[in-house]
């Protein structure tokens, strides 16, 4: 019966970042951040499509020019309320489970977006995740699984801001209401203070450093594994954005 849930990933894209504005547009290569992240996700053995889950503004014309482009399907709603634009974007690719990812996570490894839907398909969970409550994995390697109908519930009937802006959160402040699977990363990729994700101009130089490491031998598909035996070769790319801050959520 779960197996046959359409499984659906919704990126979240916009280019009004106030940290590092046009941030998903950026250049890696001949790839842009967007462009790289769609390109491995499609690498996934699970997922049944994606959507860019962008906004009304004007300035996200462009990220929906790509995806016209590209034809990759795309909902543009509210900049502010995100998880309404999230919960819309999904009722419009009808999907049935939820696969949470944000744009400024372009070295998004597909193999651990599979694992997080395998192990939802394999367990009797609401919420599967790897950046919850547990923090073991690199921060920007996240995968957060979860049903479409309790994601709904919440945009319907939880009007706290913070909810709104950050998707998932309800979920991980309520882990009383809700049975939540936290992956834990083994061992040899449990680096939560190595940020792989892309929020300052810092992070991208970071991001740039491993990607002209790696590109030469895996084109723009290594994974987890690739980048940490290359941060292990090169210890001093770590320097580059190790003293910056994750945003709180509230």
């Amino acid at each position: 019966m779960k197996n046959s849930l359409r499984k659906v990933a919704s990126i979240e894209a916009r280019m009004g970042s106030s940290r590092l504005p046009g941030k998903v547009l950026k250049n890696f290569g001949e790839e842009t951040a967007l462009s790289l992240l769609v390109k491995r996700l499609k690498r996934s053995k699970t997922l049944d499509d994606i959507v860019i889950a962008t906004t009304v503004e004007k300035e996200d014309d462009l990220i929906c020019d790509w995806c016209k482009s590209n034809q990759i399907p795309f909902f543009r709603g509210s900049e502010q309320d995100v998880l309404d634009r999230v919960v819309k974007a999904h009722e419009f690719m009808q999907t049935d489970l939820v696969i949470e990812i944000t744009g400024d996570c372009p070295f998004t490894d597909p193999a651990i977006v599979d694992l997080a839907v395998e192990t939802f398909l394999a367990n009797k969970v609401d919420v599967v995740s790897n950046c919850g409550n547990f923090l073991t994995w690199p921060l920007g390697q996240y995968a957060q699984v979860f049903p479409l109908d309790l994601l709904k519930n919440v945009n319907e009937k939880i009007n706290d801001p913070a909810v709104h802006e950050h998707v998932s959160l309800f979920f991980y402040e309520n882990p009383d209401l809700f049975k939540i699977y936290d992956l834990i990363a083994p061992n040899r990729w449990k680096y939560p203070d190595i940020r792989m994700v892309l929020d300052y101009q810092e992070d991208f130089i970071f991001l740039t450093k491993i990607f002209e490491n790696l590109y030469g031998k895996y084109d723009i598909f290594f994974g987890i594994e690739e980048i940490i035996e290359c941060l292990n070769a090169n210890p001093k790319f770590l320097d580059i954005n190790k003293n910056l801050i994750e945003k709180s959520v509230r």
